[in-house]
């Protein structure tokens, strides 16, 4: 790897830690990254200088707003968020809980809408944000739908390690919850992501009928019991079939 490309993998490494962080110092920088105080100190400026941070008054950096002209660039051509958002916000003004949208890259997913206003608690998820397909009720809505094929050669090349502390690590477990998750169209997840939070969430097709996405409800662990999960269950359920008629699914 020659000097350029160094550079370019380390500022990308420097861009990344905003992804879980809205505003870092530089020594918080330094530390997140592990990396020279000379080399993030040269970085910074560059990427200052360039558009792709921003530093506050109180010189804690943010990230620039070259990132929401390229984020919106990437959304407009995203389908499944255009047509899912509709259907994302009237879920949201039903519930009051945050509401997720994610799709499927290789072996995880990665969420690429979040609707939150009225969610006062921080969750785990956000925009950009990956997990693996088989932690939490999102991830697993796609992968409990996927073809049988496609699931044998996931769980045999995955490890299933621990996230939280209601994370499946029991093989045998994620399938027998595949199974229900098939039977009743929708899964569930407490405390898989992030401890105290639960999520119910559905899978997403397309017009050929492949699962494509999926959407999720999700706020804090007790306000997901009895009577009020198998409510949110037909909410999440009615909003993916809305938006997989939209992508032209015809089932």
């Amino acid at each position: 790897m020659n000097n350029k490309n160094k550079t370019v993998v380390r500022s990308m490494d420097i861009l990344n830690l905003f992804i879980e962080h809205s505003e870092l110092s530089f020594q918080e920088i330094i530390t997140l990254s592990g990396m020279p105080k000379t080399s993030v100190y040269r970085m910074l400026g560059t990427m200052e200088e360039m558009g792709f941070l921003e530093k506050g008054s109180d010189a804690k950096y943010r990230l620039g707003l070259l990132f929401l002209k390229f984020g919106h660039l990437v959304s407009s051509r995203l389908d499944i968020r255009k047509a899912a958002f509709p259907f994302m916000n009237a879920l949201h003004q039903e519930t009051e809980e945050a509401i997720n949208l994610i799709i499927r890259e290789g072996h995880e997913t990665i969420y690429i809408e979040k609707i939150d206003t009225y969610q006062k608690v921080r969750l785990y998820t956000a925009i950009g944000r990956r997990s693996p397909l088989y932690a939490g009720a999102c991830p697993r809505a796609i992968l409990s739908f996927l073809p049988d094929t496609e699931i044998d050669a996931y769980l045999d090349t995955v490890e299933l390690k621990p996230i939280a502390k209601g994370t499946i690590t029991d093989k045998d477990k994620l399938y027998d919850m595949i199974r229900q998750a098939r039977i009743e169209g929708c899964t569930v997840s407490h405390s898989e992501l992030e401890n105290y939070t639960s999520a119910v969430a559905a899978p997403i097709y397309n017009n050929v009928g492949d699962v494509i996405a999926g959407i999720s409800i999700a706020g804090i662990e007790a306000n997901y019991e009895g009577e009020k999960v198998d409510v949110l269950k037909k909410k999440v359920k009615d909003a993916a079939y809305e938006i997989s008629k939209q992508l032209g699914y015809l089932h």
